[in-house]
C-alpha cells in the first residue's frame, strides 16, 4: 500500500518456484510487514516498521479498506492448489475432438488436455506426389509441449518435457503419396501427476514405433503458446527438427483427438474437491 512517499509491503514467505512450500495460514496477519521511506530510500533497503508501527498500522487498514472497495477479499495465498484449479474451459466434459483443416492460437484452457492421461491422437492425411511434411498438431513449444508431425514425410511424436528431455517416437520410412491413417496412442501409468507410460506410433493401423517412458509433463505445458493444428505458430518443441511454422505441405483431412479420464491420485483428487475445482476438472 502507497501513499505520500511511504509503502507498506509483504515479501513472500517462499520463492514462487517452490510451489509446495507452506505458507501462513492467516493471510493477513501471518506475514511480517514492512515499511519504507520511499523519498528517502527508493531500493526499499530500511525496513522501518518497528519505528513507525502508528504508521504502519494506518497504511495496513488503508489496505484492507482498499481490498474492501475494490472487491479483492478473501485474500488468497495459495500457489499449486490455485495454479491447478481449473478457468472456464470449452473443453470441461468433452473427450473426442475432431479438427479439419487449420487451427492456429486456441488457448490452453480451451485445447484438449492430455495430460496426466491415457489419448490417442489421429491424422487422416492425404500426401501429394513427391511426399510432404509440416505440423499435424502441436501445443507448447521450446520450453514444454509436444509434436506430432511428419519430418521428411516420416511420422514422429515428440514430447518435450520442460527441455529436461524430449520424448520421441519416430517411423522408419516415408509416407508414400496417397491417403494415409497416422496414429499416436499413449498409455498412461497413472495415478499421479507426471507418471511415464507407453507410446505407440501406427501407420495404417501397422505399429512402427512403441516404447516406454519415465515421465511425462504433470501440470502444463508453457503457458505462453498455443494450440495448433497444421502448423506451428510458437517456437519448435525440437529446434533439431524443424522451424516454424513447418506448415503442413500435404492435406489433413481430419484430425481427431481422443481423451480417457484423468488419473489422478486419491490426495489430487481430494484437494481438487476441497478448492471445489472437481466437477470442470476431473471432467477435463
Amino acid at each position: 500500500m502507497y501513499r505520500d512517499g511511504w509503502i507498506a509491503s509483504v515479501p513472500p514467505a517462499a520463492p514462487p518456484w517452490l510451489l509446495t512450500a507452506k505458507q501462513p495460514d492467516d493471510v493477513m496477519n501471518g506475514y511480517h510487514w514492512e515499511l519504507y521511506d520511499l523519498s528517502k530510500d527508493a531500493t526499499q533497503m530500511v525496513d522501518l516498521s518497528a519505528q513507525y508501527s502508528a504508521r504502519l498500522k494506518s497504511l495496513q487498514n488503508a489496505f484492507m479498506a482498499a481490498a474492501v472497495k475494490y472487491q479483492v477479499l478473501p485474500l488468497d495465498n495459495t500457489t499449486l492448489q490455485r495454479f491447478m484449479v481449473p478457468r472456464p474451459s470449452l473443453t470441461a466434459g468433452r473427450s473426442h475432438f475432431h479438427y479439419v483443416g487449420e487451427l492456429t492460437h486456441l488457448p490452453h484452457g480451451d485445447a484438449p488436455n492430455i495430460l496426466d492421461r491415457s489419448f490417442t491422437l489421429t491424422a487422416d492425411v492425404e500426401i501429394p506426389t513427391g511426399g510432404a511434411e509440416g505440423m499435424l498438431v502441436t501445443q507448447g513449444g521450446r520450453f514444454g509441449g509436444y509434436g506430432f508431425y511428419l519430418l521428411k514425410g516420416v511420422p514422429v511424436f515428440t514430447h518435450n518435457l520442460a527441455g529436461l528431455m524430449r520424448l520421441r517416437w519416430a517411423g522408419t520410412a516415408p509416407l508414400s503419396p496417397g491417403k494415409h491413417s497416422v496414429v499416436f496412442d499413449f498409455t498412461y501409468a497413472g495415478p499421479g501427476l507426471g507418471r511415464g507410460g507407453t507410446g505407440r506410433l501406427l501407420v495404417d493401423g501397422e505399429e512402427v514405433a512403441k516404447h516406454d517412458v519415465p515421465h511425462t509433463t504433470p501440470i502444463m505445458f508453457q503457458w505462453d503458446e498455443a494450440f495448433d493444428v497444421g502448423v506451428d505458430t510458437g517456437t519448435p518443441v525440437d529446434d533439431r527438427d524443424y522451424q516454424v511454422p513447418f506448415r503442413f505441405t500435404g492435406t489433413l483431412d481430419g484430425l481427431d483427438i481422443d481423451l480417457k479420464p484423468l488419473q489422478l491420485a486419491p490426495a489430487d483428487q481430494k484437494r481438487l474437491r476441497q478448492e471445489g475445482g472437481r466437477d470442470n476438472k476431473l471432467s477435463q
